[in-house]
């Protein structure tokens, strides 16, 4: 097993199974103290939440809680639609929690207005709570600025993800850009940090392991046949002005 894990659903169970080797206990954000080795796993759904609900089902098979941070204004999908309502009940329903996955780009008017970012964030949170029907009391931050990493926000109510003690306290593991910028499982092995909080993008898992440009390309690729998904389900008889067979 080398240092850094591919990005296959095995290698993922394989993780996991490492933790637990090592003494590592899955754990929540409100309940990471009462383990003896911590290890939170988060998921970033930037892209498809028809693919996080492949990965939360997976990590429910092999006894896992997760939490999953779900953006409102992601150009990829519609949290607000009826596949998207089912899918994240879906993923609630494995046991899993979601959270506000927050992104200060889209206000560029309030950059650097801690006090503004921080009102957007709780007006988001109160939205993606009609969606779900439970409270959602988790963010995390969406590429975020060095100005708001070092605000170390506070939000009444909810937890922030990035706060120095999620992100500087506990040793933080990231596979951003389908590519692990630590040896993440000699650090698992080495038993070296108490603390664990592991980020992971279901996004670029599959059955097989891919590159970054693979992973990139078998996202693009498929679209039109998602579109045209889409399409069916709000147009009368796409099939005769458009067989779907044709797009494969």
């Amino acid at each position: 097993m080398e240092g850094r894990p591919g990005f296959t659903w095995q290698a993922y169970r394989d993780l996991l199974a490492l933790l637990r080797a090592n003494g590592y206990e899955p754990a929540g954000y409100d309940d990471w103290q009462s383990k003896a080795r911590p290890v939170i796993l988060r998921h970033d759904i930037d892209n498809s939440i028809e693919k996080a609900r492949i990965f939360a089902r997976m990590e429910q098979e092999c006894g896992v809680q997760s939490t999953w941070f779900v953006l409102l204004t992601s150009d990829f999908y519609n949290v607000f639609s009826a596949a998207s309502t089912r899918g994240l009940r879906d993923i609630m329903a494995c046991g899993h929690e979601i959270g506000l996955h927050f992104d200060e780009v889209n206000y560029p008017d309030i950059v650097g207005n801690v006090d503004a970012i921080r009102e957007k964030i709780l007006q988001e949170a109160d939205l993606l709570q009609f969606v779900t029907g439970k409270p959602v009391t988790k963010v995390s931050m969406h590429r975020p600025s060095k100005d708001i990493l070092a605000a170390d926000l506070e939000i009444p109510g909810m937890v922030n993800s990035y706060s120095k003690l999620f992100f500087h306290d506990f040793k933080y593991l990231s596979d951003s850009r389908h590519h692990w910028r630590e040896p993440v499982l000699d650090i698992i092995k080495s038993r070296q940090y108490p603390r664990l909080h592991i980020l992971t993008h279901a996004i670029g898992y599959g059955p097989t392991d891919t590159d970054l440009e693979q992973w990139a390309r078998g996202f693009i690729g498929p679209a039109q046949v998602d579109r045209w998904d889409i399409l069916n389900r709000n147009f009368t008889d796409l099939p005769s002005v458009l067989p779907r067979e044709s797009l494969q």
